[in-house]
């Protein structure tokens, strides 16, 4: 019983860090923060986004993520509140 009592205060201290994930621009974000901040991104995949952008340019809609290897649909739902697609240029 009081494994359970010193392990809750972990497990909601767990739970919170995704709760907390954020608003991430896709276009702007680098390998680190895409991977802190979206869920089921790890560093592997946040540097594939990265590259593919870096390659084809910048993406146009979340769901555009589903042309990077390894990203499914299902990632991306998982992440759409979060997923910020900023036109690029200069603000004028």
């Amino acid at each position: 019983m009081k494994t359970i009592r010193y392990c809750l205060p972990l497990f909601a201290f767990l739970l919170a860090g995704s709760v907390l994930a954020g608003p991430v621009d896709v276009n702007t974000a680098d390998a680190e923060t895409l991977s802190a901040e979206l869920q089921g991104i790890g560093m592997s995949k946040a540097i594939a986004i990265v590259e593919y952008r870096e390659a084809h340019g910048p993406f146009k809609s979340p769901d555009d993520l589903i042309l990077v290897k390894g990203i499914g649909e299902r990632t991306i739902e998982l992440n759409r509140e979060n997923i910020l697609v900023q036109p690029q240029g200069d603000p004028d």
